[in-house]
């Protein structure tokens, strides 16, 4: 039976011209995920990595703790929704990443004022009267995400490997994990918000169909030291 450990990248560059590079930061949490997986898993994994640098990135970091030999399949199906775009469609201004980073630091609770920023967006996004305003729409990202769920899960299926690792971002596993639990769009992005760089979601595969075993796992950086946890 094949244990599929879904990951969100590190912290990547949140307000930079580039936001899809790891921030030292998230280098830090990536090496740590890989010390974490050479204590858990008892042989190399089969990996699928997102095509963003910031995926490539956390595989790399983190296989060379424990399988530095192990191949990464790249799958773009496995990249992040356009949350920059997502962002500006519901504040032009935000197109600047610089000025959202800014409007987030004047706030006493910055992370409160982001999360209210994102749930606003996201629900423009995901409401179904401005879809055609998107490069990839709601329908069509949660499309892409099952069927690259599903499409691995036949492959594993197949070749039956101990474990999988899948190095993605909160969007793409919120919606893996929503498709599972059955919720709803903003039930889905709900648990996206939640889910911390390099947190680990677990799923067994029965048969070719994946069950949820744990959500947005982050205690091997808590236990390290709390202050290295983030979710941007």
């Amino acid at each position: 039976m094949t244990t599929i450990y879904l990951i969100r990248h590190g912290q990547a560059s949140f307000g930079e011209e580039s936001y899809d590079q790891l921030s030292p930061n998230g280098e830090l949490q990536a090496k740590l995920l890989g010390q974490y997986f050479d204590q858990i898993l008892k042989e190399a994994p089969y990996v699928v990595s997102g095509s963003m640098q910031r995926h490539q990135q956390t595989a790399n970091l983190a296989l060379a703790e424990c399988f530095p030999e192990t191949e990464i399949q790249t799958d773009s199906a496995w990249n992040e929704f356009n949350h920059q775009q997502v962002f500006a469609r519901y504040e032009p201004r935000f197109n600047e990443p610089h000025l959202l980073k800014q409007d987030v630091a004047k706030e006493d609770n910055p992370r409160a004022y982001l999360a209210k920023i994102f749930e606003g967006a996201i629900e423009r996004w995901t409401g179904g009267d401005y879809h055609h305003e998107y490069d990839e729409s709601w329908p069509h990202f949660k499309n892409r995400v099952e069927t690259a769920l599903q499409n691995l899960c036949n492959e594993l299926a197949k070749i039956k490997p101990r474990y999988a690792v899948v190095f993605t971002s909160g969007g793409v596993i919120s919606v893996a994990a929503g498709k599972l639990l059955e919720l709803n769009a903003n039930r889905t992005f709900a648990l996206n918000w939640a889910i911390a760089n390099t947190s680990i979601t677990t799923l067994r595969l029965v048969g070719n169909e994946p069950q949820l075993l744990s959500l947005n796992e982050h205690h091997f950086i808590k236990a390290e030291d709390p202050s290295l946890l983030t979710w941007i």
